[in-house]
């Protein structure tokens, strides 16, 4: 379905964000991509799609190398591509819907998006879509009123309003605390296995990343250092990714947390006595 070969990226100012990575993802798996900060998941993600030009190598999508593209061909070809950010990249004073909706611009006349006038079949399908995400009953209500949680589901709506052949999602969680966290994660699979979508996740919570993915591709300095499935990603091949000392002080950062959760559910059950 996706194949990535050679796949590098050097700025202007020298620094190659990646080195030569080769990988593909078949139809309706799920990757999580893990690794440090500056590992460079973030431009792997956005060199597929082009908001980040690749230095060399192929991106092929089926049988056509969006690496090579003109623009024009470009722009259609992107509407075989879903889009998750982390910071959800709504229109804050459109109202759910109208978000949704906006997923469709690749295939209506300017005049339709300009007038908001989709035809009635999008509009049928948007409202299908507010339903399987859970929020049917926001379809009117303008996206800043929305929670973090609400505001991700209004997202992975309109990605899926594209009707996509792939996914790309851009640490989903990161902003979320850990039970919305494991509650858009669960969505997002749900929905990936229903339609048999292809997804990259680029996703720095390494325990919701064994949770959730079907394979993981650890990255390090712009290389990949690890490719397998969850129960293969062991203390030592988490050092390769991470380091000794950074993985260190992220179980130490987990178990932080895991305390304060602990104890924030302690003083819920105290006050209800």
């Amino acid at each position: 379905m996706l194949h990535l070969e050679q796949l590098s990226k050097t700025y202007k100012t020298g620094e190659t964000a990646l080195h030569d990575v080769t990988l593909d993802v078949p139809k309706g798996q799920i990757l999580g991509l893990i690794g440090p900060s500056g590992a460079g998941k973030s431009t792997l993600i956005r060199c597929i799609n082009r908001l980040v030009e690749p230095s060399s190598g192929k991106v092929l999508l089926g049988d056509v190398d969006l690496a090579k593209l003109g623009k024009a061909d470009l722009r259609r070809q992107r509407r075989r591509i879903g889009m998750i950010f982390q910071e959800y990249a709504l229109v804050e004073r459109l109202t759910v819907m109208e978000n949704v909706l906006s997923g469709r611009l690749g295939y209506v006349p300017f005049w339709r998006s300009f007038l908001r006038k989709y035809p009635p079949a999008d509009i049928q399908r948007a409202y299908a879509l507010l339903d399987r995400v859970g929020l049917i009953d926001h379809a009117d209500k303008r996206a800043d009123a929305l929670s973090g949680g609400q505001r991700q589901r209004v997202g992975i709506a309109r990605a899926l309003a594209q009707d996509p052949e792939l996914l790309l999602v851009d640490e989903p969680t990161a902003s979320l605390d850990p039970k919305t966290s494991r509650q858009i994660m669960r969505l997002l699979t749900e929905i990936c296995t229903e339609r048999g979508l292809p997804a990259i996740v680029n996703i720095h919570d390494v325990p919701l990343a064994q949770q959730f993915m079907q394979r993981i591709v650890g990255l390090r300095a712009g290389r990949v250092v690890f490719d397998g499935a969850p129960d293969a990603l062991t203390e030592a091949a988490l050092t390769q990714i991470y380091g000794e000392e950074d993985w260190n002080a992220m179980r130490a950062g987990d178990a932080e947390q895991a305390a304060a959760e602990a104890d924030a559910r302690d003083r819920i059950a105290a006050l209800a006595k």
